[in-house]
């Protein structure tokens, strides 16, 4: 019969590894030196050893052949390998066993290893007296295995480490390390472990913007990470970075404004417009005028230098300065001339150019009288902000403006409120009533829910009204301006700078401002 190389068998079920067997009504799980001892003397009772017995016997290896899987040698004789297998199942002695091993090492198939394991248990636990086991049988078993475990297939190897155990083989002696070397060498490689690179101040403040401690304290972690931290060290990316996030998540933190206000002008030769408007946003969105006496100057600069280059960047920027009320004549000059406007027309970004040049030319309107200047000609002129800001869009469910619907509904009827009206030159309202000189609140009628624009002139202190036959009075527009959680800086004071904006316009234009504040949950 020749030798199958490399053929190794399997049995099933798997056994779990160092779980212990219990016998019938008990449950035990004896220690490997306790165990050996047992096998070494006999001089405990074999009831003790029924876990050897209990263990499922190993199936014979089936092979494919033209017949079907069959077991290995064929049917209807039987081969060897089962012979082998039948005679170590009914040997009578741990010699035995042995001998049967050591005497056919052509036949062996690397299952055999475990029944004859299995056989040797059961021959010490089902006997009232044991016969004593010499330990050089022992120890030539464990060699036998040692020197044929590397052909074991993975299932061999975990039952044959379960029964050493159980048969009381030490945890540290040969058998059960050199199968454990094998379990341990048929485990899939792991990944080496990752090597944390060394960061420089500005990596170490990118990590410390992005990591999960920040997002649930920004401020003090943030902070502390900007402290430590060396000027020469701050790359306009690093403060491109601190800036974004600032303006994200609403944090008006001087400390940090005032660094980033001190690098824009300390780099400001070196800055182009692109970084400029990043490095700006924060101060427009959070409304905070940084308190660096060379800001403005160090962006007038800027704007007179690259105003031509980048002409999106150049109107973010002034978008920014608009919310600070602090807008430069001599950019509003270049930005609102016939050349700036003629360039921006065939760009792919000219509709939100146009637009912020509307927003621009509202302002000169009502903030700055003493401009001299261009303007922005009526042709090119857009709705400011024709619908609702996307933050209070992309929050509506959270809005509590239903709820104040419903309360003029009922308080009012439909006919005399108006919700989400969009006003000239173009911002929306949250709602809008007619109030007569008396107080009684007027139907909204269609010919005259707006006040002019531009405004017309009046002394100073007195309100924009519109005429109202039917009251032999002035009517006054109300807005209702609701205030949710997220129209504020994170401390929950200070409107956002574009809140603030339109707040502070609608009022130029006559419009009487009545804040409601969220519900308190």
């Amino acid at each position: 019969m020749r030798r199958l190389r490399g053929y190794s068998c399997s049995w099933t079920p798997r056994p779990t590894e160092g779980s212990s067997c219990a016998g019938p009504g008990e449950s035990w799980s004896p220690s490997p030196n306790s165990m050996l001892r047992i096998l070494l003397s006999a001089q405990t009772s074999p009831a003790r050893l029924t876990g050897l017995l209990l263990i499922p016997p190993v199936q014979p290896c089936l092979v494919p052949s033209k017949w079907g899987n069959r077991a290995f040698g064929g049917d209807p004789h039987s081969s060897p390998v089962q012979g082998l297998q039948r005679l170590l199942e009914q040997a009578q002695s741990p010699g035995e066993l042995l001998r049967w091993l050591g005497q056919n090492p052509t036949k062996v198939c690397a299952h055999h290893y475990p029944v004859a394991l299995r056989r040797l248990g059961q021959l010490l636990g089902s006997q009232p007296q044991p016969p004593p086991v010499e330990q050089a049988t022992l120890q030539d078993l464990s060699q036998l295995i040692i020197g044929n475990c590397p052909s074991f297939d993975i299932h061999t190897i975990h039952t044959c480490l379960h029964l050493a155990v159980l048969l009381g083989y030490p945890s540290d002696g040969p058998l059960v390390c050199a199968l454990e070397q094998e379990r341990r060498s048929r485990l899939p490689s792991k990944p080496p472990p990752h090597q944390q690179p060394v960061l420089d101040g500005g990596q170490r403040l990118e990590a410390a913007l992005s990591c999960p401690r920040f997002l649930r304290s920004p401020r003090q972690h943030l902070i502390r990470s900007l402290a430590e931290e060396r000027p020469e060290e701050l790359t306009p990316h690093v403060m491109v970075l601190l800036a974004q996030h600032l303006a994200r998540h609403r944090l008006r933190e001087p400390q940090l404004l005032e660094a980033i206000a001190h690098f824009l002008v300390v780099q400001e030769a070196q800055l182009n417009s692109k970084v400029v408007q990043k490095l700006v946003l924060p101060f427009g969105r959070l409304n905070y005028p940084p308190l660096e006496q060379q800001f403005m100057p160090c962006l007038e600069k800027i704007l007179a230098r690259e105003a031509g280059v980048a002409p999106l960047a150049t109107v973010n920027i002034l978008m920014s300065l608009c919310q600070l009320q602090c807008l430069p004549f001599k950019a509003l000059q270049f930005v609102f001339s016939p050349g700036f406007i003629n360039h921006i027309s065939g760009t792919p970004h000219a509709l939100i150019v146009r637009r912020y040049l509307s927003l621009l030319d509202t302002a000169v309107e009502l903030e700055l009288p003493g401009y001299r200047g261009p303007r922005l000609p009526q042709r090119h002129q857009v709705p400011i902000f024709p619908r609702s800001l996307i933050t209070d869009r992309a929050r509506c469910k959270y809005s509590h403006k239903d709820m104040v619907a419903e309360g003029l509904r009922q308080l009012l009827g439909e006919e005399k409120y108006r919700r989400d009206l969009t006003v000239p030159p173009g911002y929306c309202t949250d709602f809008l009533l007619c109030v007569s000189s008396s107080g009684a609140v007027l139907p909204v009628r269609t010919q005259d829910p707006f006040l002019p624009y531009p405004p017309r002139s009046c002394p100073r202190g007195q309100d924009q009204t519109v005429s109202n036959p039917t009251t032999r009075g002035p009517a006054q527009r109300v807005v209702l301006m609701l205030r949710e959680r997220w129209h504020f800086c994170r401390d929950g004071r200070v409107l956002l700078g574009s809140r603030a904006l339109r707040e502070r316009h609608l009022g130029l234009m006559g419009y009487q401002l009545l804040p409601v504040p969220q519900p308190c949950s």
